[in-house]
This record gives C-alpha cells, sequence and structure tokens, in this order.
C-alpha cells in the first residue's frame, strides 16, 4: 500500500521521517520530484538527500578549514561504518540508520558518496578550474555521483535497450544539473569567495573580475558567457535524458521533473542573464506542477525514444 512499507521496524521508520522532514525543508527541488516516486523509493531518496547536505553543511559552513576537513573525514567514517553494515536500527543518528536501510534494500553506490565528500573537500581548499575539463571532475564528485546513487534507486526497466550505458546517463544529467546550479548561483557564490565557471571561458568574455555586483563586469560580455554555458548545459540535459526510456515510469517521472525544472531555469537565465546578479532565479509553484505532469505522463520518455530512433537525440 503507497505510504505505508513492510517489514519495518520503529526505529528505522522515524529515521526514515527524519530524513523526509529534512529533505521537505531543504530541497524544494528534490522533493517536488521525488513525490512521484512509490514511498520505498521515495524513503530511499530521502535517505540520499539527508546524508549528502550533512556534507554539503560541512563544506557550507562558518567553521575554518581545518575544522571542515576533520568533519567531512568524520563522515567519511560513518559511511564506511553504514558500508560494511555496522550501524544498528537502534543508533542515535537518524541518517545513518536510514541510510544503512536503504542500502540493504537497494543496490546503491556508496562509493558515490566518498566523492561527493571529496567534492566538497575541494571547495573547502578554495579550489578554482581553469577548464571544462577540470570543472566536469568536480562536478562529477558533487552531482554526478548522486546521478549514480539515484539510479541505484531507480534501477532500469528489463530489457531496456542501451541500458548497460544507464550510470553514464545519470552521471551526465547531474552535470547537466549542477552547471544550471552553477549559473544560478554565480553572486551568491562570488559572495562566499567562489568561483566553479572555468577561467578560461570567464578571460574568453571579459568576466575574470567576478561576480560580486548586481550588475556585470565593466566591459564584459555577461550575456555572452551565459548563453554559453546553457548551451554546454543543453547539451548535457540532451545527453543524460536518454536514461529516461530505460526507467519505469514513476522513476522516470521523478527524473523528468526533476530536470525539468533546471531546464526551465535555463530558459529563464537565458532570456534575462542579468538576472543570476540580482537574486536567485526560481519557478513558481504552477510551473513546476506542469514539468511534474508533463514527467509523469510520460512524454519526455516517449520524445527521446523517437529521437534516439532516429539517431537524433
Amino acid at each position: 500500500m503507497e505510504g505505508q512499507t513492510t517489514h519495518m521496524s520503529p526505529p528505522v521508520q522515524a529515521a526514515y521521517s527524519y530524513c523526509e522532514a529534512v529533505t521537505g525543508q531543504q530541497a524544494r527541488n528534490f522533493a517536488y520530484g521525488i513525490r512521484l516516486l512509490p514511498y520505498e523509493k521515495r524513503q530511499a531518496m530521502s535517505a540520499l538527500y539527508a546524508f549528502s547536505r550533512r556534507v554539503d553543511d560541512i563544506g557550507d559552513g562558518e567553521l575554518d578549514p581545518a575544522t571542515k576537513r576533520t568533519r567531512l573525514e568524520s563522515t567519511r567514517e560513518l559511511l564506511d561504518r553504514i558500508r560494511h553494515g555496522k550501524v544498528e536500527e537502534d543508533d542515535t543518528d537518524p541518517v545513518a540508520v536510514a541510510l544503512a536501510d536503504a542500502a540493504r534494500r537497494f543496490p546503491l553506490p556508496l562509493e558515490g558518496l566518498d566523492e561527493l565528500i571529496d567534492g566538497v573537500l575541494m571547495d573547502v581548499r578554495g579550489a578554482t578550474y581553469e577548464t571544462w575539463d577540470d570543472l566536469k571532475t568536480y562536478c562529477r564528485c558533487v552531482a554526478g555521483a548522486i546521478g549514480r546513487l539515484s539510479l541505484g534507486v531507480f534501477g532500469t526497466e528489463p530489457g531496456a535497450p542501451g541500458a548497460e550505458r544507464a550510470s553514464e546517463y545519470a552521471d551526465t544529467l547531474g552535470l547537466a544539473l549542477q552547471l544550471t546550479n552553477i549559473l544560478r548561483d554565480v553572486r551568491e557564490d562570488a559572495g562566499n569567495g567562489r568561483t566553479y565557471l572555468p577561467a578560461d571561458d570567464l578571460a574568453k568574455f571579459g568576466c575574470s573580475a567576478g561576480f560580486h555586483r548586481t550588475t556585470p563586469p565593466p566591459g564584459s560580455d555577461f550575456a555572452g558567457l551565459i548563453h554559453f554555458e546553457v548551451r554546454r548545459a543543453r547539451t548535457l540535459f540532451a545527453e543524460g535524458y536518454r536514461l529516461l526510456p530505460m526507467l519505469d515510469r514513476r522513476s522516470g517521472a521523478c527524473v523528468a521533473a526533476m530536470a525539468g525544472i533546471y531546464r526551465r531555469l535555463l530558459d529563464r537565465i537565458e532570456r534575462d542573464p542579468e538576472a543570476v546578479l540580482r537574486g536567485r532565479v526560481s519557478l513558481p509553484g504552477h510551473e513546476k506542477a506542469y514539468v511534474a505532469v508533463r514527467g509523469l505522463s510520460g512524454l519526455d520518455a516517449r520524445h527521446v525514444s523517437r529521437l534516439t530512433s532516429r539517431g537524433r537525440a
């Protein structure tokens, strides 16, 4: 029955409830997408999010770098306990309890969470990126890995053509989502002393001075930079969307909803590039609902299937 699971102890159920609350409060777009999943998959995705959020919060917090590194390594040790089945149901950490249970129920590639920790450590060190290839390494750690973990929850349909490449497409879709996040947050990241867009691209468009104001750097082609990165993100989305026909209807709807929200954010950013310097670009609720209905209807998956059969996707 939807909303219930079998053979789940009260401590584990409580741990999942905690993770679902964290997800609902902290990740509106993510929470919106996973609402389309069956209950047990939704629980597992909430556990993944809650653990990932903990890692991100350490990196984004106010602690000094040395303390952040210590806490990230402690989180990695917790992950090792989960990986080796050493977290009991009555453990005092609800995120660990929920993730351990999810890892028993689904084939989660937990090394993806090690990659996430590696990516956040790059943030703590203040890493910058000279080229797109450099940035891809970071994006694969913090987002591509989450795509691959999510695929462990979704699974692929038996006999789906090309399913051996599903992990690759999930990784690419994660890159697309992360690049969209980077574009949306350029001003906020600059305020936190971080620059993610490749230095090569910034130099090409006269934006090496950074994004510390509500207007573009003097003499820059800021719109040109944003349009260039939007095209790159669209290419990644097109490749990553090949995953959709390989998923069951509700998992495909979840992916299509989350990806569709970010694709529409790209549309808004493309129409008004300077909006990202004035504040966070977001979608109204009715537009998110439309994206969810479109995903649940299977329109995106069928469209990708048609394009793939013609060799155009």
